[in-house]
């Protein structure tokens, strides 16, 4: 409790009209913010604290890493029911935020494997939020909030058991609408534990399905010469040890490692292996927004001004062939990741990205530069992704740039439970509120 103890501290000496924010040594934001001050110290918030092996539960600190939460309950033949891609994305931040991967389409999200979390709030109070007791509204109300009604300081969440193995089945199907029948008709398919997807082209898409083994005759390893996305194109089967599998993607980023030549055979040799992580290419990115070399280097050449569109959305698996029609022409860009959702407890009701519990949805990641038509300009672009996800009944996520009208803002994202969520637990403003972060850039 000297963590709680020294925090609750740190709030009430800051002057009470300063902004509150945590001080993190890594993001997993892809929107400009404003800088702030030095924020509160999150050490003490960075751990397992227990793993209930009976029960299946751990207690997490909300600023762990899930690379350091899934090698604490892998040691226990358990893992957290959804893991993100990317090892630096911490917990509390997946469950404020929206997190997402292969075991969506039976897990949902993060969130919904909280059981009660402990919240620091706006008023410098520590609650314990559940789905049931006199903060329930706040639980529900928590994710897709991005620190904007206080920050989680520990949560209890579910764990499931593991194997050691991972198979894959990669299955090629050669139009997305063939692909989207199939994803909807797995998705109803017991057996089936893991599943996402890679569009490469409108004649090339691959679905990855997972399922837990005790034995393999080989695995694969991707974290040093071989290029995971790349191996859906050329087998049809793979196994992987079930940590390998969790961060298949976090070593070239998905495939945005490319745009540093790390795919590139002689410079993959040369690159040190400890630098292909996620976090490693993400602070390439921070240092070229800083400096601009590169923009400068294609404005000398004559190249296009690019408009960066780096976006997961999530539309109905019967209007998937749509949007990824719209997104081809729109962008041109590829590949593009699949991955199934579902909600979890069809009675819940998640205030701030409210999906239909009887539709399967499918996320959509795309990540990269487009050229812009000439005489335009930023958000050309990610205005229209923007109006098409609403048009087929989609949602967006908030980690990334975002350029809404206040006011269809909030008709998407539970406006008045947030509006009633702010003035509960944060009455004086401390934290920035959703629109100024998300859109706004605060």
């Amino acid at each position: 409790m000297l963590a709680y103890e020294r925090i609750r501290a740190e709030f009430a000496g800051l002057p009470p009209d300063a902004p509150v924010r945590l001080r993190k040594q890594t993001s997993n934001l892809f929107r400009p913010r404003a800088k702030a001050g030095p924020g509160l110290d999150p050490s003490g918030f960075d751990t397992v604290t227990h793993i209930d092996v009976e029960a299946r539960t751990a207690d997490v600190g909300g600023m762990t890493t899930y690379e350091a939460l899934a090698d604490a309950t892998l040691a226990h033949g358990l893992m957290p029911l959804v893991v993100p891609q990317l090892k630096t994305i911490t917990l509390g931040g997946a469950v404020t935020g929206l997190g997402i991967e292969s075991s969506s389409f039976r897990n949902g999200c993060p969130h919904e494997s909280v059981v009660e979390m402990d919240v620091l709030t706006g008023t410098g109070d520590i609650v314990t939020a559940t789905p049931d007791n006199e903060h329930s509204a706040l639980y529900y109300g928590f994710p897709n909030s991005y620190g904007s009604l206080g920050y989680a300081l520990r949560l209890r969440i579910e764990l499931e058991p593991v194997q050691p193995f991972v198979h894959l089945r990669h299955i090629r199907y050669d139009d997305i609408a063939s692909c989207a029948d199939a994803i909807a008709r797995l998705c109803a398919e017991p057996e089936q534990v893991f599943l996402d997807g890679v569009w490469f082209g409108p004649h090339e898409i691959y679905l990855t399905l997972g399922t837990w083994t005790d034995d393999a005759p080989y695995t694969s390893d991707y974290t040093k010469d071989a290029v995971y996305y790349r191996s859906l194109q050329s087998r049809t089967e793979d196994w992987l040890t079930v940590r390998d599998y969790l961060w298949r993607w976090d070593t070239d980023w998905f495939w945005c490692s490319r745009a540093f030549g790390a795919q590139q055979p002689t410079i993959r040799r040369l690159w040190p292996k400890r630098w292909l992580r996620s976090d490693v290419f993400w602070r390439l990115v921070a240092l070229e927004r800083k400096y601009g070399v590169k923009q400068r280097i294609d404005s000398v050449r004559g190249k296009p001004a690019i408009e960066y569109v780096i976006q997961d959305i999530e539309v109905p698996v019967d209007r998937l062939g749509e949007f990824i029609d719209f997104l081809d022409r729109q962008t041109g860009m590829s590949p593009v990741w699949l991955c199934p959702l579902k909600q979890r407890d069809p009675d819940a009701t998640w205030d701030l990205y409210p999906l239909d519990p009887s539709t399967t949805y499918v996320n959509v990641g795309f990540w990269g530069g487009v050229d812009l038509p000439r005489g335009e300009s930023e958000p050309f672009h990610n205005r229209a992704i923007e109006r098409a996800v609403a048009d087929l009944g989609g949602r967006k996520s908030l980690y990334s740039t975002a350029f809404y009208p206040e006011d269809e803002f909030w008709a998407a994202y539970g406006g008045p439970a947030y509006e009633l969520l702010k003035k509960t637990y944060d009455p004086h403003n401390r934290f920035p509120g959703l629109y100024d972060k998300t859109v706004g850039r605060k």
